[in-house]
């Protein structure tokens, strides 16, 4: 079993920048593709940003292409969502999620939450005008 546990939600003001953590932990070897999904109540799941083991390969939503930013450390267990020039739009529970693959398997697989086996609590980003 994999224990996720994400940290650094907030309220922001629009334009602002906030940076999500994702640490896993328990049984994980760093190997794993980890990604984040945002979902506002009453809306399914959205893909948000994911990584390869070893930050090989991103993927990004459309809606936050070019403003957020995924990587992880060097040993593979924490993943981070760098976001920057946010926007109203963008509040929501963010959760990080790992698959038991290490492969991403491509844009579609890696940004649906279906691929995913593990998932943290979620944390609350509130962006303000």
């Amino acid at each position: 079993q994999v224990h996720l546990a994400e940290s650094g939600g907030g309220s922001v003001q629009v334009g602002g920048s906030l940076r999500l953590s994702c640490v896993a932990s328990g049984a994980t070897d760093g190997s794993a593709c980890m990604s984040w999904f945002r979902q506002v109540p009453g809306q399914s799941r959205e893909g948000v940003a994911a990584i390869s083991p070893g930050g090989g390969i991103t993927y990004y939503g459309d809606a936050v292409r070019g403003r957020f930013s995924i990587s992880q450390d060097s040993g593979g267990n924490t993943a981070y969502l760098e976001m920057n020039k946010l926007k109203t739009e963008d509040t929501a529970i963010y959760y990080c999620a790992a698959r038991k693959s290490s492969y991403c398997n491509g844009g579609d697989v890696a940004l649906s939450a279906r691929a995913y086996d593990y998932w943290g609590q979620g944390t609350q980003v509130t962006v303000t005008s």
